[in-house]
């Protein structure tokens, strides 16, 4: 095992609004304070009773997904928890991953690719 799923992110125009939207579905707690994220306009995050957080992320511009309209494709990344980032990052590259963005300094992620195409990223925790 290399990583460890920490949330499901996914794309939108409101955050806080997705995140109420889910939390009437699904129950939980919106924005609860968590270390691994930093709360704000731009990212909301649901943590739901079942212990799956997901993640709300304004995207400028946003334009939904049109099922089954290849077009407009379902939108969203997974963010992983690794306890080292280099190590990740080789493992997944060797694995056929993509580096997107590596990041610079002391961040605390990078931006990866699937085989297919997929980003996800690879969080410190």
């Amino acid at each position: 095992m290399i990583a460890e799923l920490q949330c499901v992110v996914l794309d939108c125009p409101e955050p806080l609004e997705l995140a109420r939207f889910y939390h009437s579905l699904l129950g939980g707690a919106v924005n609860r304070q968590d270390r691994r994220w930093s709360l704000g306009n731009d990212w909301a995050t649901l943590h739901t009773p079942s212990g799956l957080v997901l993640a709300f992320q304004r995207v400028a511009d946003h334009r939904p997904p049109k099922w089954p309209d290849p077009s407009r494709p379902q939108q969203f990344h997974l963010d992983v928890g690794v306890g080292d980032l280099d190590r990740a990052q080789e493992q997944v590259l060797a694995l056929g991953a993509e580096v997107l963005d590596g990041g610079s300094g002391e961040r605390g992620w990078r931006v990866c690719a699937d085989p297919a195409g997929h980003p996800f990223c690879l969080v410190r925790h």
